[in-house]
C-alpha cells in the first residue's frame, strides 16, 4: 500500500497532550511519523499526499455507548447503516449494547455479531455481553468465557442491575478478568411509570414524573458495593448533579469508578420536552437547567471521563405517539463531535480535553488499544473543521432511523474526512458515494 501523508493539520492527541500544527504519515494502515517535525518535503513526492488545510486532525473517536438493532430489528439499524453513521460521525471505535434479539448473552451470539461487523469492515465493533441471563436481572452470564470471546464489558444495557447481591457478584467475577460493569443508574421502583423528570416542566405537562434522586440513590448503593468488592464501576449516561458529585468523592476517595454522559444531557434541558416533543423524551430523562450545568462542570473537570452518543435508534412508530407512550431515546452517532464541540464554543473546555473525552479516556475504561496518534498505532483518524457553522438535518442522516432531538438546530463542528486503518471510509468531498463497506468492495 502507498504511503498517505496527512500535512498542514492541527495535530490534537490528548494522550500525549499534543496540539500543533503537523504532518501524519500512514503506512500499510498504521501511523509511522507524527508530530509537528515530520520532513513533509522529503516524504511527499513518494506518498499520496492529503492537505488538510488547516483543519484538525485527531484519533478517530471511541463511544463506548451504541446500541445496534441487528440481530431482530434491522429495519430501525444494521451493522453496517450504523457502521456509515459512525464514520460521517468521525467515529471509528463502537461498543454495541448487548439488547438486540436476541439478546448478546452467550459466546455464539457475541461470536455472531463480531463477525458480522469485521464483514462490513468500516469501523472498530466491540460488544459488551449483558450482565445477566436474558437481561432479566436475575442470574450472572458467564463472565469468564465471554471475556476470552471479546466482550469489554458487562451491562444489563438500558435497564438498571437492580438486585445488589447480582451486582455485588458482579463486580467481584468480571474484575478478575479486567472488565467493568457498567450500570444504567436509575433505581427501577421509583422510575417504573415516569416519562419526565419530576419538577415544574413535568407538572404543566401533566406527565408521569421519575424524581432526580432516582440516579443518585442507585450510584450511591453501587459506590458501597465497590467499596465491598474493589471492583470497576462505570456509571453510564449520569445526568444528575447529585450522582456527579457522589462519583467526583468516590474517585477522591480511590475507587475504581468512572462515568459517561452523553450530548443531550449537556446541551438540552427538560425544556426541549415542552410541546410533548417525543424525539426529547430520553432515559434517564432531561433534567433541570441546574443539572444540565452540573453535567458541563462534570465534563470539564474530568468527574465524567467519557462523551458517548448514547445511540439509540428507533422508528416512527416508536416516536409518533403520546409523550408517555414513546420509547426513550435517540440517534447520536453523526450528532457527536458538533455538539459536543459546543462546550469549547461556548469556553466551557479546550478543544483538546473534549477530544480527551470523545478518544483516549472511555478507550483507556475499554483497555482498548485505540484513541491516540503514537507510532506504531493503526491509523484511525478523523479531520474535522471545529468552527463550521452547520444546520443538523436528521433526513440526510446515514443511520436507518432519524430520531434526534437536535434536528433543525445549528452547531459548529463537520467531519472532513475520517480514515479506518489507513482507509479513508468518510470523504465530505464525495460524500453522495457513500463509504464502502469490505463486502461492497469485494462485490464491486
Amino acid at each position: 500500500m502507498r504511503a498517505t501523508l496527512y500535512k498542514n493539520a492541527r495535530l490534537l492527541d490528548p494522550a500525549s497532550r499534543l496540539d500543533a500544527k503537523g504532518a501524519v504519515l500512514v503506512r500499510d494502515g498504521k501511523i509511522v511519523e507524527v508530530g509537528p517535525n515530520v520532513f513533509v518535503d522529503a516524504i511527499q513526492a513518494d506518498a499520496e499526499v492529503v492537505d488538510c488545510g488547516g483543519r484538525c486532525l485527531a484519533p478517530g473517536l471511541v463511544d463506548m455507548r451504541v446500541q445496534t438493532r441487528e440481530p431482530g430489528e434491522e429495519h430501525m439499524e444494521t451493522l453496517a447503516s450504523l457502521q456509515q453513521a459512525a464514520v460521517a460521525g468521525g467515529v471509528t471505535t463502537l461498543a454495541t449494547l448487548p439488547n438486540t434479539n436476541p439478546i448478546i448473552d452467550d459466546v455464539s451470539l457475541l461470536e455472531f455479531v463480531e463477525r458480522l461487523a469485521q464483514e462490513v469492515g468500516l469501523v472498530n465493533v466491540h460488544p459488551y455481553a449483558a450482565a445477566t441471563k436474558g437481561m432479566r436481572g436475575e442470574e450472572m452470564t458467564e463472565i469468564g468465557l465471554l471475556s476470552a470471546s471479546g466482550a469489554v464489558g458487562f451491562t444489563d444495557g438500558t435497564k438498571a442491575i437492580a438486585d445488589p447481591v447480582v451486582m455485588r457478584r458482579l463486580l467481584s467475577y468480571a474484575t478478575m478478568f479486567g472488565r467493568p460493569v457498567i450500570q444504567h443508574p436509575e433505581e427501577p421502583t421509583l422510575a417504573r411509570e415516569g416519562c419526565a423528570t419530576e419538577g415544574e416542566t413535568a407538572t404543566r405537562l401533566g406527565l408521569p414524573a421519575i424524581p432526580a434522586c432516582a440516579e443518585v440513590m442507585m450510584v450511591e448503593r453501587d459506590l458501597q458495593l465497590v467499596r465491598l468488592t474493589g471492583g470497576r464501576y462505570h456509571a453510564a449516561h449520569v445526568s444528575t448533579g447529585a450522582a456527579i458529585e457522589a462519583i467526583r468523592r468516590a474517585k477522591a476517595e480511590g475507587l475504581s469508578v468512572t462515568c459517561d454522559t452523553a450530548p443531550h444531557y449537556f446541551a438540552l434541558n427538560e425544556l426541549a420536552i415542552v410541546d410533548y416533543r417525543t424525539f426529547a423524551r430520553m432515559s434517564p430523562p432531561l433534567r433541570s437547567e441546574a443539572d444540565r450545568q452540573a453535567v458541563v462542570a462534570g465534563v470539564a473537570d474530568g468527574t465524567i471521563d467519557a462523551i458517548a452518543s448514547d445511540h439509540n435508534p428507533e422508528d416512527q412508530d416508536s416516536k409518533r405517539v403520546p409523550f408517555a407512550q414513546a420509547v426513550p431515546g435517540a440517534v447520536g452517532l453523526e450528532t457527536l463531535l458538533p455538539v459536543s464541540l459546543g462546550l469549547h464554543h461556548d469556553g466551557a473546555m479546550p478543544l483538546l480535553d473534549i477530544i480527551d473525552r470523545l478518544t483516549a479516556r472511555p478507550a483507556a475504561i475499554l483497555g482498548l488499544e485505540v484513541g491516540r496518534l503514537s507510532v506504531g498505532a493503526w491509523a484511525d483518524l478523523v479531520v474535522f473543521e471545529p468552527d463550521r457553522a452547520v444546520r443538523i438535518d436528521a433526513s440526510k442522516f446515514r443511520s436507518k432511523s432519524k430520531n434526534s432531538p437536535f434536528d433543525g438546530k445549528p452547531a459548529q463542528g463537520r467531519v472532513w474526512r475520517t480514515v479506518y486503518r489507513g482507509r479513508t471510509v468518510f470523504d465530505l468531498d464525495t460524500e453522495a458515494a457513500g463509504p464502502r463497506s469490505r463486502r461492497e468492495t469485494a462485490h464491486a
